[in-house]
């Protein structure tokens, strides 16, 4: 199993990797990997890439990871598939770790894969796509160039009877590390954690899920009346607190695009968080959304300006 620091390396050293200077193969190879790989309708996601040996590690992958039966599904499934040049920049010992790992790989894997059939025309009109994991890849294209994250797309339209097949020449990384720990690490939302301790919730927060968070920074709380948040944390407060956190927080992955058509969201507190769009920004309740979709392994944060009030049960926002 991979430790936490075996885990933060390998997902740094992935992220690090993208950007290394003459990644992109010259163009014979790129021909040779379309070219070794005949589109056919007659050969499903798996058989076609195991008919090419630059997928070996994939197809290892994916039997380590028991995801050859639903890849061979009916689907159909868009895959970004790494060549056996992609996993050779990590570092030997954390792809034996990874490839050991059966929850850590069924994860990066699913990142790969995108419902649907999408050719390269259909790609290039995305900007951010859910995987089968629930995170969302990033697409841009640009300079003749098509990048999925931080991984550039060699070979597009290899046709398989259950969907398609883009080599790229990079492993593609999600966020490994859940609601909690993303919002530590970020720095700016310490009022917040320590909130989420002293409410007994960060349990459920670092569980499955996933989680829609509407994160007020630091700066959202100093905006508060002084002494309500030193009165929130007081244990004879408690109840009122978790009303308060859990009134932050969506059921489910809501990216920004679905959270501005909703109009308003049920939260786990019960109350709804009204959703409009003033002024070109998008706003939940009187809070400006002033970032979104930051991805965690188990849900999404959005972050907001000011601490959102739920309603008591007369009606007045608490206070």
């Amino acid at each position: 199993m991979l430790t936490t620091q075996k885990l933060m390396a390998l997902s740094a050293g992935l992220c690090a990797l993208c950007g290394v200077a003459g990644a992109t193969p010259a163009a014979n190879t790129l021909e040779g990997v379309a070219a070794a790989v005949a589109p056919t309708a007659e050969q499903d996601i798996i058989a076609t890439a195991m008919s090419n040996k630059d997928f070996s590690t994939l197809v290892a992958a994916i039997k380590a990871a028991d995801l050859v039966e639903p890849l061979q599904g009916a689907g159909p499934f868009t895959v970004f598939a790494p060549t056996n040049a992609a996993f050779a920049k990590i570092d030997p010992k954390a792809l034996d770790d990874l490839l050991k790992n059966k929850p850590l790989l069924q994860g990066v894997l699913k990142y790969h894969v995108v419902s649907g059939r999408a050719l390269a025309a259909d790609v290039v009109k995305q900007s951010a796509w859910p995987t089968l994991g629930g995170q969302r890849i990033d697409v841009k294209a640009a300079d003749g160039k098509v990048m999925i994250d931080n991984a550039t797309v060699m070979a597009t339209d290899i046709k398989c009877s259950n969907g398609v097949i883009h080599v790229i020449d990079t492993v593609i990384m999600p966020s490994t590390i859940d609601i909690v720990a993303t919002a530590m690490q970020a720095g700016k939302f310490k009022t917040l954690c320590a909130a989420v301790e002293a409410a007994g919730l960060a349990s459920t927060l670092r569980g499955e899920g996933p989680f829609t968070v509407f994160a007020p920074t630091d700066d959202a709380f100093a905006k508060l009346p002084a002494g309500t948040v030193e009165n929130l944390l007081k244990p004879e407060n408690k109840g009122r607190l978790v009303s308060l956190l859990t009134y932050h927080v969506v059921p489910g992955r809501v990216f920004s695009d679905k959270v501005v058509a909703s109009g308003t969201l049920k939260t786990v507190q019960g109350g709804e968080i009204a959703i409009t769009v003033k002024d070109g920004k998008a706003m939940a309740d009187k809070a400006t959304i002033v970032k979104t979709d930051i991805d965690a392994a188990n849900g999404v944060i959005h972050v907001i300006d000011a601490v959102l009030m739920p309603a008591e049960p007369g009606g007045k926002p608490t206070r």
